[in-house]
């Protein structure tokens, strides 16, 4: 077994397992990428975030089918997400 003093630590290595499998689906990693190039910036809120129906709107997948990469790329901590109202930023 490695020596766990070294390198990263256990946590920081399961981050970096979690990111990497977020990011393995191609749809995953360009919502990935368009939301992080600031694609779409016409469209974006007062705060400078991109709405799920604005990131949806380049790809030619469902909402519901995009809503769940969010919810993926979101549990792996690549994307922070908030409701307002009945939008999701």
């Amino acid at each position: 077994m490695p020596n766990q003093t070294k390198g990263m630590s256990s946590q920081d290595r399961k981050r970096v397992v979690m990111a990497l499998k977020a990011l393995s689906n191609e749809n995953r990693m360009a919502i990935f990428e368009q939301i992080r190039a600031g694609h779409g910036r016409a469209q974006l809120d007062a705060d400078n975030r991109l709405s799920v129906c604005c990131v949806a709107e380049n790809f030619n997948i469902s909402l519901s089918t995009i809503s769940h990469h969010i919810k993926e790329l979101k549990a792996a901590g690549l994307v922070h997400c908030e409701r307002q109202g009945q939008n999701i930023l």
